[in-house]
């Protein structure tokens, strides 16, 4: 069975539960200070920027596997921005 989304938004309500574990995670090792907005685009950013025709399961390990440094690196570079909402374009 291929699951279709009609919007990245309905792709993110999708893996929230997934991020909202990983953000566990984070929290837990001294990270509490990151958000779901900052995995996600994180993410959308690195990973999957040049992907296409993605599996659901693999954005699920994709989020549960990232490596925690890395994100945090990714929102301190963000934070000059000031730019931590999610995005969709």
């Amino acid at each position: 069975m291929e699951l279709e989304f009609k919007s990245e938004q309905e792709l993110y309500d999708r893996l929230k539960p997934a991020l909202e574990a990983k953000l566990t995670e984070l929290k837990n090792n001294s990270y509490g200070y990151l958000k779901i907005e900052d995995i996600w685009n994180y993410l959308k950013e690195t990973k999957w920027r040049d992907s296409s025709n993605l599996v659901l399961s693999e954005m699920v390990s994709d989020i549960l596997n990232s490596d925690n440094e890395l994100i945090d690196d990714y929102f301190k570079e963000k934070l000059n921005s000031r730019n931590r909402n999610v995005y969709f374009d």
